[in-house]
């Protein structure tokens, strides 16, 4: 089953507000693109309309061929985490005695006892939950450790397409790289695609095999780093990257398709 994402002619207005304007973006099969951007462009609209939980004004939405526009939220295949992580306050990380962050999905879906205990002890060894956690509630985390437990909730049934809005905005720089190399880690295990939002180059550089743009609801340019550094499309394209330190960062090593 292919997990190419795809979105032609995207619109949304709210009022006199247009957040999205035909928006057109192919994500392959399995890819990582980061999607970057001023605040208000757009990005946090495009993710809501991808997971279902905006409708689009014009234009569709594709997953392995198969037209999501009217697919309920919770049948799509797509995970959306956001920045402010959105865990249950009053259930622990994870509990076969009550409902839980972790298992809430599996339970949901009534999985067996046995299946829901193998695929949480799976997860939280993936993103890094310590069982010591296990017991704990949201309120007792810290930050990271609030976003690796939604980073975990959102695979517990793995999706086809990982969707994060700015996941590592509130943590520090410790938690942030770890979290990094969790989330990179956990697309390439899950062959998931993965579209994620940040206003960080220098994690969009790290873990994107490309980088997205947009401005004014548009995408402006859909490519590799490197790419972009020597081929920007636009002056606002190039303003963005100016002060971007490509030496210290290494590009992902995936084959890009050519530009057309």
């Amino acid at each position: 089953m292919s997990n190419e994402l795809t979105m032609s002619g995207l619109k949304k207005s709210y009022g006199p507000v247009k957040a999205v304007k035909g928006v057109s973006l192919a994500l392959e099969d399995g890819e990582f693109v980061v999607l970057v951007g001023p605040t208000g462009c757009g990005k946090s609209t495009l993710l809501r309309l991808i997971s279902g939980l905006e409708r689009p004004d014009a234009g569709h939405i594709y997953l392995g061929g198969e037209r999501m526009n009217d697919v309920p939220v919770g049948r799509r295949g797509i995970q959306l985490v956001f920045q402010s992580y959105a865990l249950w306050p009053y259930m622990p990380v994870f509990s076969m005695r009550r409902w839980s962050n972790l298992a809430f999905g599996p339970r949901i879906r009534r999985w067996l006892p046995e299946r829901i205990v193998e695929r949480v002890s799976g997860v939280m060894a993936r993103v890094g939950i310590e069982e010591d956690l296990s017991e704990s509630y949201p309120g007792q985390l810290s930050s990271g450790q609030q976003q690796k437990v939604a980073i975990g909730r959102a695979i517990a049934i793995p999706p086809r397409v990982f969707l994060l809005d700015e996941p590592m905005a509130n943590i520090d720089p410790v938690a942030r790289r770890k979290v990094r190399e969790e989330l990179r880690r956990v697309h390439d295990e899950l062959g998931s695609t993965t579209l994620l939002v940040t206003h960080d180059l220098n994690d969009a550089s790290l873990l994107a095999d490309r980088i997205a743009v947009m401005r004014d609801g548009r995408i402006l340019q859909l490519d590799t780093t490197d790419r972009i550094l020597s081929a920007p499309a636009d002056a606002f394209v190039a303003d963005i990257f100016a002060s971007f330190d490509h030496g210290q960062s290494k590009f992902r090593r995936k084959s890009a398709p050519p530009n057309p």
